[in-house]
């Protein structure tokens, strides 16, 4: 009987200790959510947490809380490998050069299928399961993205003659269209964009995620983007987390190889960001759960966060 008494005592004392545990958590994320109401942010959502069913269920309640509480959440995603798994399906041959998938006619057909389709309306239906209204997108509808025929230079190492790659119908933003989402600031809605943009003659092109996100975080002028990737965010070159960096600082590490990678990009666009009016982009881990929440609700944050100087 008395073992019974210290179990029931010892339930009630553990139910309790977790009702402080949130109300601290929630204290603590009062103040946060107070200095971004009405605030835009912009995440780019891709990797692992979006192929992770349960992580991508968590994503979607999360952006369903973020509108909640009176922000404005725009997502940008991308679906390289999911890209990858149907072409193979379909026997498509396909090319990377310099990281980019050379786009052929045939490709960007399933390109603009598996994002603008697929993977954007699996997104919108997680959001919709989770309380919340989403709404796709890509970059073709109301000339959202406007994109340019990307061009990139290589240099043969025994000539040293530099020659032009042709990547097909690989694109980059030369023009966003805020009006478009400013639409959806005073409602319910939550965007989410695939990075699929179309040119002055009409011809689709494929946009790298992060450099739609960062355009379009530069176009809505977003208090925050973030990046949401594979990994913690910016390693040091003792593999330590770099929490807080400013652009003197991210050059210094890309200039002594510390950054180096797919990494380069992506900081790039970051700092590209905050150079232009979006006060801080964050290189956050998408596979942690809550990644986002814990990085915009707490002191210590979650990721890097990249300043300008």
């Amino acid at each position: 009987m008395n073992e019974e008494i210290r179990s029931e005592e010892d339930q009630s004392e553990s139910s309790a200790y977790r009702t402080l545990a949130r109300a601290k958590v929630l204290s603590e994320a009062l103040p946060y959510m107070r200095r971004f109401n009405g605030q835009t942010i912009v995440i780019k959502y891709g990797g692992h947490a979006m192929g992770d069913p349960e992580l991508a269920r968590l994503f979607a309640q999360d952006m369903v809380l973020l509108k909640q509480v009176g922000m404005n959440p725009i997502v940008v995603h991308g679906g390289g490998p999911q890209i990858g798994q149907m072409l193979k399906q379909l026997n498509i041959q396909s090319e990377f050069v310099d990281g980019l998938r050379v786009t052929d006619q045939q490709t960007i057909d399933v390109v603009e299928m598996v994002l603008a389709g697929k993977i954007n309306k699996e997104i919108v239906s997680n959001i919709n399961a989770a309380g919340g209204i989403g709404v796709g997108l890509c970059g073709k509808d109301a000339h959202l993205i406007t994109a340019r025929k990307l061009t990139r230079t290589k240099r043969d190492p025994e000539s040293n003659i530099e020659k032009v790659l042709d990547l097909g119908f690989v694109g980059e933003p030369a023009k966003v269209n805020p009006h478009v989402l400013d639409c959806f600031i005073n409602t319910d809605i939550i965007p989410v964009i695939s990075p699929i943009g179309v040119g002055e003659d009409g011809q689709t092109y494929n946009i790298n995620a992060d450099t739609a996100a960062g355009a379009i975080a530069k176009a809505v002028g977003a208090r925050r983007l973030y990046m949401l990737t594979d990994v913690k965010g910016i390693l040091d070159g003792e593999k330590n987390l770099v929490r807080d960096a400013d652009i003197d600082h991210i050059n210094a590490m890309i200039a002594d190889g510390t950054i180096q990678g797919g990494m380069i990009p992506k900081t790039e666009t970051c700092m590209d960001a905050v150079q232009n009016g979006v006060e801080a982009a964050v290189i956050v881990d998408g596979r942690a759960p809550h990644a986002v929440l814990l990085e915009l609700f707490t002191e210590r944050g979650a990721g890097t966060m990249i300043r300008g100087n």
